[in-house]
Protein backbone atom coordinates (compact mmCIF):
# COMPACT_ATOMS: atom_id res chain seq x y z
CA UNK A 1 0.00 0.00 0.00
CA UNK A 2 1.23 3.43 -1.08
CA UNK A 3 1.26 5.44 2.18
CA UNK A 4 2.46 8.53 0.45
CA UNK A 5 -1.40 9.03 -1.20
CA UNK A 6 -2.92 10.66 2.24
CA UNK A 7 0.59 10.49 4.62
CA UNK A 8 0.26 14.82 4.64
CA UNK A 9 -3.57 14.27 5.24
CA UNK A 10 -2.36 12.09 8.24
CA UNK A 11 0.23 14.69 9.50
CA UNK A 12 -2.13 17.55 9.21
CA UNK A 13 -4.80 15.04 11.50
CA UNK A 14 -2.05 14.01 14.11
CA UNK A 15 -0.32 17.49 14.55
CA UNK A 16 -3.98 18.97 14.77
CA UNK A 17 -4.29 16.28 17.44
CA UNK A 18 -1.19 17.31 19.27
CA UNK A 19 -2.43 21.04 19.37
CA UNK A 20 -5.53 20.45 20.50
CA UNK A 21 -6.30 20.70 24.58
CA UNK A 22 -5.84 17.40 26.68
CA UNK A 23 -8.81 16.93 27.72
CA UNK A 24 -10.65 16.46 24.27
CA UNK A 25 -7.99 14.23 23.26
CA UNK A 26 -8.64 12.12 26.61
CA UNK A 27 -12.30 11.72 25.46
CA UNK A 28 -11.56 11.21 22.11
CA UNK A 29 -8.71 8.46 22.93
CA UNK A 30 -11.12 6.60 25.37
CA UNK A 31 -13.82 6.80 22.44
CA UNK A 32 -11.77 5.01 19.95
CA UNK A 33 -10.31 2.37 22.27
CA UNK A 34 -13.84 1.44 24.18
CA UNK A 35 -16.70 2.80 21.89
CA UNK A 36 -17.19 -0.49 20.23
CA UNK A 37 -19.37 -1.21 23.29
CA UNK A 38 -21.65 1.09 21.99
CA UNK A 39 -22.18 -1.03 18.95
CA UNK A 40 -23.00 -4.00 21.22
CA UNK A 41 -25.52 -2.27 23.09
CA UNK A 42 -27.25 -0.99 20.17
CA UNK A 43 -26.72 -5.13 19.06
CA UNK A 44 -28.68 -6.10 22.16
CA UNK A 45 -31.84 -3.44 21.52
CA UNK A 46 -32.15 -4.28 18.24
CA UNK A 47 -32.69 -7.93 19.40
CA UNK A 48 -35.20 -6.55 22.09
CA UNK A 49 -37.23 -4.78 19.52
CA UNK A 50 -37.30 -7.51 17.63
CA UNK A 51 -38.57 -9.26 20.15
CA UNK A 52 -42.81 -8.32 18.96
CA UNK A 53 -41.57 -8.53 15.03
CA UNK A 54 -41.81 -11.27 12.53
CA UNK A 55 -39.19 -13.98 11.97
CA UNK A 56 -37.67 -11.90 9.17
CA UNK A 57 -37.27 -8.80 11.69
CA UNK A 58 -35.68 -11.06 14.51
CA UNK A 59 -33.28 -13.17 11.93
CA UNK A 60 -31.59 -10.33 10.71
CA UNK A 61 -31.21 -8.75 14.33
CA UNK A 62 -29.88 -12.14 15.54
CA UNK A 63 -27.55 -11.69 12.52
CA UNK A 64 -26.23 -8.66 13.61
CA UNK A 65 -23.02 -9.65 15.77
CA UNK A 66 -22.57 -12.51 13.09
CA UNK A 67 -22.19 -10.11 10.34
CA UNK A 68 -19.74 -8.21 12.81
CA UNK A 69 -17.81 -11.31 13.35
CA UNK A 70 -17.42 -12.05 10.02
CA UNK A 71 -16.07 -8.24 8.66
CA UNK A 72 -14.11 -8.69 11.23
CA UNK A 73 -12.22 -11.68 10.53
CA UNK A 74 -12.43 -10.46 6.36
CA UNK A 75 -11.02 -7.30 7.55
CA UNK A 76 -8.50 -9.16 9.22
CA UNK A 77 -7.48 -11.77 6.51
CA UNK A 78 -6.75 -8.55 4.00
CA UNK A 79 -4.51 -6.80 6.72
CA UNK A 80 -2.37 -9.93 7.32
CA UNK A 81 -1.72 -10.19 3.25
CA UNK A 82 -1.34 -6.71 3.04
CA UNK A 83 0.88 -5.73 5.33
CA UNK A 84 0.99 -2.24 6.21
CA UNK A 85 2.99 -0.79 8.64
CA UNK A 86 1.59 1.93 11.11
CA UNK A 87 2.05 5.25 10.25
CA UNK A 88 3.12 6.39 13.06
CA UNK A 89 6.12 4.16 12.73
CA UNK A 90 6.49 4.80 8.85
CA UNK A 91 6.14 8.48 9.31
CA UNK A 92 7.71 8.58 13.10
CA UNK A 93 5.19 10.99 13.99
CA UNK A 94 4.23 11.98 17.54
CA UNK A 95 1.14 10.84 18.51
CA UNK A 96 -1.72 10.94 21.00
CA UNK A 97 -1.72 7.22 22.19
CA UNK A 98 1.10 5.37 21.99
CA UNK A 99 2.00 3.69 18.42
CA UNK A 100 1.35 -0.13 18.20
CA UNK A 101 4.07 -2.22 17.82
CA UNK A 102 5.89 -3.25 14.92
CA UNK A 103 4.23 -6.42 13.26
CA UNK A 104 0.48 -4.66 14.25
CA UNK A 105 -0.62 -3.58 10.97
CA UNK A 106 -2.34 -0.74 9.51
CA UNK A 107 -4.50 -1.37 6.65
CA UNK A 108 -7.29 -1.74 6.73
CA UNK A 109 -8.44 -0.31 10.00
CA UNK A 110 -10.41 -3.12 12.27
CA UNK A 111 -11.86 -0.59 14.56
CA UNK A 112 -13.38 1.15 11.49
CA UNK A 113 -14.66 -2.56 9.89
CA UNK A 114 -16.48 -3.10 12.72
CA UNK A 115 -18.00 -0.17 13.49
CA UNK A 116 -19.44 -0.25 9.97
CA UNK A 117 -20.30 -3.54 10.12
CA UNK A 118 -22.13 -3.46 12.80
CA UNK A 119 -23.64 0.16 11.34
CA UNK A 120 -24.98 -1.48 8.27
CA UNK A 121 -26.06 -4.80 9.83
CA UNK A 122 -28.47 -2.23 11.99
CA UNK A 123 -29.72 -0.38 9.31
CA UNK A 124 -30.95 -3.93 8.11
CA UNK A 125 -32.44 -5.43 11.45
CA UNK A 126 -33.62 -1.64 12.87
CA UNK A 127 -33.44 1.44 10.83
CA UNK A 128 -33.56 3.98 13.62
CA UNK A 129 -30.99 2.21 15.52
CA UNK A 130 -28.78 1.67 12.29
CA UNK A 131 -29.03 5.52 12.17
CA UNK A 132 -27.85 6.18 15.46
CA UNK A 133 -25.15 3.66 14.60
CA UNK A 134 -23.81 4.90 11.76
CA UNK A 135 -22.62 8.54 12.85
CA UNK A 136 -20.76 6.69 15.77
CA UNK A 137 -19.19 4.67 13.13
CA UNK A 138 -18.05 7.78 10.91
CA UNK A 139 -16.72 9.26 14.79
CA UNK A 140 -15.05 5.86 14.63
CA UNK A 141 -13.35 6.04 11.99
CA UNK A 142 -12.27 9.95 12.52
CA UNK A 143 -11.01 8.94 15.81
CA UNK A 144 -8.66 6.08 14.78
CA UNK A 145 -6.94 9.27 12.40
CA UNK A 146 -6.75 11.14 15.44
CA UNK A 147 -5.00 9.11 18.06
CA UNK A 148 -2.65 8.29 14.96
CA UNK A 149 -3.12 4.57 15.06
CA UNK A 150 -4.21 5.00 10.98
CA UNK A 151 -3.88 6.42 7.39
CA UNK A 152 -6.33 7.59 6.31
CA UNK A 153 -7.04 5.19 3.57
CA UNK A 154 -6.80 2.23 6.22
CA UNK A 155 -10.04 4.03 7.24
CA UNK A 156 -11.90 4.32 4.38
CA UNK A 157 -10.74 0.32 3.47
CA UNK A 158 -12.39 -0.92 6.81
CA UNK A 159 -15.69 1.12 6.35
CA UNK A 160 -16.50 -0.09 3.07
CA UNK A 161 -15.38 -3.86 3.46
CA UNK A 162 -17.36 -3.61 7.05
CA UNK A 163 -20.44 -2.16 5.35
CA UNK A 164 -20.43 -4.57 2.76
CA UNK A 165 -20.02 -7.36 4.40
CA UNK A 166 -22.67 -5.79 7.53
CA UNK A 167 -25.09 -5.42 4.88
CA UNK A 168 -25.00 -8.17 2.62
CA UNK A 169 -25.18 -10.82 5.31
CA UNK A 170 -27.55 -9.63 7.83
CA UNK A 171 -30.15 -8.86 4.76
CA UNK A 172 -29.45 -12.75 3.50
CA UNK A 173 -30.65 -13.70 6.95
CA UNK A 174 -33.74 -11.40 7.34
CA UNK A 175 -34.43 -13.61 3.77
CA UNK A 176 -33.54 -16.92 4.42
CA UNK A 177 -33.66 -17.58 8.16
CA UNK A 178 -36.78 -16.14 8.94
CA UNK A 179 -38.06 -20.16 8.37
CA UNK A 180 -35.90 -21.44 11.26
CA UNK A 181 -36.73 -17.96 13.85
CA UNK A 182 -40.34 -18.77 13.54
CA UNK A 183 -39.44 -22.63 14.32
CA UNK A 184 -36.69 -21.31 17.49
CA UNK A 185 -39.96 -19.54 18.61
CA UNK A 186 -42.15 -22.40 19.08
CA UNK A 187 -39.52 -24.15 21.09
CA UNK A 188 -39.14 -24.29 24.79
CA UNK A 189 -35.47 -23.40 24.54
CA UNK A 190 -35.74 -20.55 22.30
CA UNK A 191 -39.07 -19.38 22.63
CA UNK A 192 -38.75 -16.81 25.41
CA UNK A 193 -35.87 -14.91 23.82
CA UNK A 194 -37.69 -15.16 20.60
CA UNK A 195 -41.16 -14.58 21.80
CA UNK A 196 -43.63 -13.10 20.20
CA UNK A 197 -45.53 -10.13 22.19
CA UNK A 198 -46.02 -6.71 23.19
CA UNK A 199 -46.16 -3.55 20.52
CA UNK A 200 -45.21 -3.43 17.65
CA UNK A 201 -41.64 -2.24 17.21
CA UNK A 202 -40.90 1.63 16.57
CA UNK A 203 -39.61 1.80 13.59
Amino acid sequence: MNSRVDAGLYRWVVDLSLRTPQPVDDVIRFFSDYGLALFAVLMLLAWWRARPADGARMAAALAVPLAVVAAFLANDGVKSLVDEQRPCRTLHTATVEACPALGDWSFPSNHTAIAFAAAAALLVAHRRLGLVALPLAVLMGLSRVWIGAHYPHDVLAGAVLGALVGWALTALAARRAAPAVRRLRGSRLFGPALAVGGAPPVR
